[in-house]
Protein backbone atom coordinates (compact mmCIF):
# COMPACT_ATOMS: atom_id res chain seq x y z
CA UNK A 1 0.00 0.00 0.00
CA UNK A 2 2.86 2.37 0.85
CA UNK A 3 4.50 1.83 -2.56
CA UNK A 4 1.21 2.59 -4.29
CA UNK A 5 0.67 5.74 -2.24
CA UNK A 6 4.07 7.20 -3.07
CA UNK A 7 3.99 5.96 -6.69
CA UNK A 8 7.21 3.98 -6.37
CA UNK A 9 8.35 0.49 -7.31
CA UNK A 10 10.97 -1.51 -5.41
CA UNK A 11 14.07 -3.32 -6.62
CA UNK A 12 14.78 -6.58 -4.83
CA UNK A 13 16.97 -9.69 -4.98
CA UNK A 14 15.17 -13.04 -4.90
CA UNK A 15 16.39 -16.64 -5.03
CA UNK A 16 14.75 -18.68 -7.81
CA UNK A 17 15.92 -22.07 -9.00
CA UNK A 18 19.04 -21.91 -6.81
CA UNK A 19 20.03 -18.64 -8.38
CA UNK A 20 19.84 -15.07 -7.21
CA UNK A 21 17.78 -12.86 -9.51
CA UNK A 22 17.21 -9.13 -9.69
CA UNK A 23 13.51 -8.27 -9.49
CA UNK A 24 11.06 -5.41 -9.56
CA UNK A 25 8.19 -5.23 -7.08
CA UNK A 26 5.23 -3.12 -8.05
CA UNK A 27 1.88 -2.62 -6.43
CA UNK A 28 -1.19 -3.56 -8.45
CA UNK A 29 -4.77 -4.00 -7.26
CA UNK A 30 -3.73 -4.38 -3.63
CA UNK A 31 -1.03 -6.96 -4.40
CA UNK A 32 2.68 -6.91 -5.07
CA UNK A 33 3.70 -8.07 -8.54
CA UNK A 34 7.20 -9.53 -8.88
CA UNK A 35 8.91 -9.23 -12.26
CA UNK A 36 12.38 -10.68 -12.68
CA UNK A 37 14.99 -8.58 -14.45
CA UNK A 38 18.32 -9.29 -16.08
CA UNK A 39 21.61 -8.51 -14.41
CA UNK A 40 23.85 -5.99 -16.17
CA UNK A 41 26.26 -8.71 -17.32
CA UNK A 42 23.35 -10.63 -18.89
CA UNK A 43 22.59 -7.75 -21.23
CA UNK A 44 24.38 -7.85 -24.55
CA UNK A 45 25.39 -4.93 -26.66
CA UNK A 46 22.91 -4.94 -29.55
CA UNK A 47 25.58 -3.73 -31.95
CA UNK A 48 24.24 -2.30 -35.16
CA UNK A 49 20.76 -3.80 -35.30
CA UNK A 50 19.30 -0.82 -37.09
CA UNK A 51 17.13 -1.79 -40.02
CA UNK A 52 18.95 -1.65 -43.31
CA UNK A 53 15.62 -0.97 -45.07
CA UNK A 54 13.99 2.39 -44.42
CA UNK A 55 10.48 2.37 -42.95
CA UNK A 56 8.04 4.34 -45.07
CA UNK A 57 5.47 6.76 -43.70
CA UNK A 58 2.75 4.49 -45.14
CA UNK A 59 4.09 1.50 -43.18
CA UNK A 60 4.18 3.52 -39.97
CA UNK A 61 0.61 4.77 -40.48
CA UNK A 62 -0.67 1.23 -41.11
CA UNK A 63 1.15 -0.03 -38.01
CA UNK A 64 -0.38 2.77 -35.92
CA UNK A 65 -3.87 1.91 -37.18
CA UNK A 66 -3.31 -1.76 -36.37
CA UNK A 67 -2.07 -0.94 -32.87
CA UNK A 68 -5.14 1.22 -32.19
CA UNK A 69 -7.51 -1.44 -33.59
CA UNK A 70 -6.00 -4.29 -31.59
CA UNK A 71 -6.24 -2.70 -28.15
CA UNK A 72 -8.32 -4.64 -25.66
CA UNK A 73 -7.33 -8.16 -26.71
CA UNK A 74 -8.64 -10.90 -24.39
CA UNK A 75 -5.47 -12.54 -23.09
CA UNK A 76 -7.51 -15.65 -22.31
CA UNK A 77 -7.78 -16.25 -26.06
CA UNK A 78 -4.00 -16.36 -26.51
CA UNK A 79 -2.44 -19.79 -26.02
CA UNK A 80 1.09 -21.13 -25.69
CA UNK A 81 1.25 -23.31 -28.80
CA UNK A 82 4.78 -24.49 -28.04
CA UNK A 83 3.77 -25.81 -24.60
CA UNK A 84 0.71 -27.51 -26.13
CA UNK A 85 2.83 -29.22 -28.81
CA UNK A 86 5.35 -30.30 -26.16
CA UNK A 87 2.57 -31.79 -24.01
CA UNK A 88 1.32 -33.74 -27.02
CA UNK A 89 4.83 -35.03 -27.70
CA UNK A 90 5.31 -36.13 -24.09
CA UNK A 91 1.86 -37.79 -24.02
CA UNK A 92 2.61 -39.63 -27.26
CA UNK A 93 5.91 -40.93 -25.91
CA UNK A 94 4.37 -42.00 -22.59
CA UNK A 95 1.46 -43.84 -24.22
CA UNK A 96 3.57 -45.23 -27.06
CA UNK A 97 1.51 -43.28 -29.55
CA UNK A 98 2.67 -42.18 -32.95
CA UNK A 99 4.86 -39.11 -33.09
CA UNK A 100 3.60 -36.63 -35.64
CA UNK A 101 6.06 -34.63 -37.70
CA UNK A 102 5.63 -30.88 -37.28
CA UNK A 103 3.90 -29.11 -40.14
CA UNK A 104 6.14 -27.38 -42.64
CA UNK A 105 6.08 -23.62 -42.28
CA UNK A 106 4.02 -21.68 -44.77
CA UNK A 107 5.90 -19.74 -47.44
CA UNK A 108 6.84 -16.15 -46.62
CA UNK A 109 4.10 -13.55 -46.99
CA UNK A 110 4.08 -10.05 -48.34
CA UNK A 111 4.28 -8.24 -44.99
CA UNK A 112 2.61 -5.05 -46.20
CA UNK A 113 -0.32 -7.01 -47.65
CA UNK A 114 -0.61 -9.00 -44.42
CA UNK A 115 -0.53 -5.81 -42.35
CA UNK A 116 -3.21 -4.18 -44.50
CA UNK A 117 -5.40 -7.30 -44.22
CA UNK A 118 -4.93 -7.31 -40.44
CA UNK A 119 -6.08 -3.70 -40.27
CA UNK A 120 -9.15 -4.48 -42.42
CA UNK A 121 -10.00 -7.54 -40.29
CA UNK A 122 -9.62 -5.57 -37.06
CA UNK A 123 -11.88 -2.82 -38.40
CA UNK A 124 -14.50 -5.38 -39.48
CA UNK A 125 -14.37 -6.96 -36.03
CA UNK A 126 -15.01 -3.55 -34.45
CA UNK A 127 -17.76 -2.70 -36.95
CA UNK A 128 -15.83 0.10 -38.61
CA UNK A 129 -15.75 0.61 -42.36
CA UNK A 130 -12.52 -0.44 -44.05
CA UNK A 131 -10.54 2.18 -45.94
CA UNK A 132 -8.24 1.00 -48.72
CA UNK A 133 -4.81 2.61 -48.54
CA UNK A 134 -3.28 3.39 -51.89
CA UNK A 135 0.45 3.39 -52.58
Amino acid sequence: EALARVGYVAVAKVALHRRERLALLRPRHGMLILQTLLWQDELRDPGDLASCAPVTDRELKLAEVLIRELTGIDVGEVHDEYAHALEQLVDAQITGGELVEPAQPAPALDLMAALEESVRAAKRAHGRPSVRHRP
